[in-house]
């Protein structure tokens, strides 16, 4: 299983969204930049998060996104199968009539239990942990000059 930049990516665009949601919206050439994405994939990735009601888009003079939600009630789970589809480790955990041997197989439990085991962890780990950690990884100097 591989994470493609689809889903890296647009968890980077609710970052992006979530670390500046106290100011205006924000454009798809500031979080290009800020993100080092490009405008053109940016907004194609925003129309899918915008489809989910992650994200939501303000027109006009003064538009661009904000989160739709509480970054507290996305999960990491949403926001991959969101850009990707379906989380499965391997073809037979989602279609297991795809495979002959699928009713018979061994180790398709493993991969079951693993599919499983991995889907519980992206579901536990939201937006707001992940903001978490990005706040201890980069704290802001304050200035305490009087």
């Amino acid at each position: 299983m591989k994470i493609s930049t689809k889903g890296r990516y647009g968890l980077r665009i609710l970052m992006d969204l979530a670390l500046h949601q106290s100011e205006k919206p924000r454009l798809i050439r500031d979080i290009a930049k800020s993100q080092q994405i490009s405008e053109k994939y940016i907004s194609r990735l925003v129309i899918a998060l915008r489809r989910a009601g992650m994200v939501r888009s303000v027109r006009g003079v003064n538009g661009g996104f904000h989160l739709a939600m509480k970054p507290e009630t996305i999960t990491l789970l949403d926001v991959i199968e969101v850009m990707e589809g379906p989380l499965s480790i391997v073809d037979c955990v989602s279609t297991p009539r795809g495979c002959a041997h699928s009713p018979t197989c061994a180790p398709r439990e493993v991969w079951c239990k693993l599919n499983e085991d991995i889907r519980s962890l992206m579901r536990g780990t939201t937006l707001a942990d992940i903001l978490a950690t990005y706040d201890k990884q980069n704290p802001q100097d304050i200035d305490y000059c009087i």
